[in-house]
């Protein structure tokens, strides 16, 4: 069998949950790489039918702008369930920054997922028992940004 007979024409998706999360504190550093953006999550809910909770603060989201305006995007997060349970988040993603996105980003416009292409795919650890189904998942969001502030919309791929 050939790959392109076992890929099926169109992904199905369910929908998990959302995520809104404020950042304390930018860090700004060029480098040799790029520009890279240092967020500071200070606060954040997760909202859906399958997971609601809290972001702890402390984690972060590390943004590096290449010289192409895209944003390559590496986070790292824990939630507190509404239950009490803990759940590490990892997160990569590309955001692309052309077109003026950057600019109007810069001068404090909040973009949705439709105003821009900046889209990721969370993965999910966690010992509880409740949540284990969440090990075996893969994700994908849509993100909408302003300035410290993000938004997803996430999904799990069936």
């Amino acid at each position: 069998m050939s790959l392109d007979a076992a890929v099926s024409p169109a992904v199905r998706t369910r929908y998990l949950c959302d995520f809104s999360i404020d950042f304390d504190e930018i860090q700004t550093i060029p480098t040799g790489t790029g520009l890279r953006l240092n967020y500071v999550v200070r606060e954040g809910v997760v909202t859906g039918d399958r997971l609601s909770g809290t972001f702890i603060a402390g984690g972060g989201d590390w943004i590096t702008i290449g010289t192409d305006q895209i944003g390559h995007l590496d986070v790292r997060a824990t939630v507190r369930t509404d239950d009490g349970e803990l759940i590490y988040i990892t997160n990569t993603g590309r955001v692309d920054l052309r077109g003026g996105i950057a600019e109007r980003l810069g001068a404090g416009e909040a973009l949705t997922s439709k105003d821009l292409y900046a889209r990721s795919a969370p993965l999910f650890e966690t010992g509880s028992e409740k949540y284990a189904w969440m090990n075996s998942i893969v994700t994908v969001a849509l993100n909408g940004l302003a300035p410290q502030h993000v938004d997803y919309s996430i999904f799990e791929i069936l």
